[in-house]
């Protein structure tokens, strides 16, 4: 399946020189994961955080379980993820022509244009709402899966955003921000946000640190759990963030 329009462009937001495209470019390449981190000389869970951002914006599965070969298996791009390196290396092309042609200063200003966080979930979503609050915005947001998350931003940052109902952003956030925990069913809601999700990678014997979740369809989260959390991997989990930590973005 090839990816639509508009998920290559949130995809390819930063251009094929995005270390998330080299290393699902290295993980085509040595139908590994673990040997694409150690070319890339990132983490194998730095190279897994790539993959599940870059498939959370592409809207699509990029990577799928490859059986055989050395080690006794690994990973192969999918078809969409082979659409989205061709597609990366012609605009890559292009914008190098354009780049050739633009002075020192021009080029400075591009650069800062490109602006990267330390940010490590980007989720896709949708506008529903906005509410005022204490001189701030309750901006509430609708993912892919149905779930629903809301940011609280400063008025200014609302009309700057030109946030409106129906809207199409990203909700961004650090890991560190999200704190996961086994489910509570009927519990009250907080002041919190609450998302339910599925344990895909975890701290071995119950010690505190960063868990991977899937929440509904393909969409991947990254947060913390405490010390002695009997997670298992699999489970399904509670995760709680604030909204004060929901950052909203504009696809560029």
């Amino acid at each position: 399946m090839k990816l639509h329009t508009e998920h290559l462009h949130e995809a390819l937001g930063h251009g094929a020189s995005d270390k998330r495209l080299d290393i699902l470019r290295r993980i085509g390449e040595v139908g590994s994961i673990s040997q694409a981190a150690r070319d890339a000389g990132v983490s194998y869970k730095a190279a897994w955080q790539a993959v599940d951002t870059l498939s959370n914006l592409a809207g699509s599965a990029l990577l799928e379980k490859a059986v055989g070969g050395r080690g006794g298996g690994g990973a192969r791009l999918t078809e969409a993820g082979q659409h989205l390196l061709a597609t990366a290396q012609r605009l890559q092309k292009a914008r190098d022509a354009v780049v050739a042609q633009l002075d020192v200063a021009e080029r400075q200003q591009l650069g800062a244009l490109a602006l990267r966080t330390s940010m490590r979930n980007t989720l896709p979503c949708t506008v529903r709402g906005m509410q005022a609050v204490a001189g701030a915005v309750d901006v509430r947001l609708q993912l892919e899966d149905g779930q629903t998350l809301v940011s609280r931003i400063t008025r200014e940052s609302a009309q700057l955003l030109g946030l409106a109902r129906g809207l199409h952003v990203l909700a961004l956030c650090k890991a560190t921000a999200v704190t996961v925990c086994a489910c509570q069913m009927g519990s009250e809601p907080g002041p919190n946000n609450q998302l339910l999700g599925r344990v895909t990678r975890l701290p071995s014997a119950g010690r505190a640190g960063e868990v991977a979740l899937q929440l509904g369809g393909d969409l991947h989260l990254v947060g913390f759990a405490g010390q002695g959390h009997g997670l298992r991997k699999g489970s399904q989990v509670q995760v709680l963030l604030a909204p004060s930590a929901v950052v909203v973005g504009l696809p560029g």
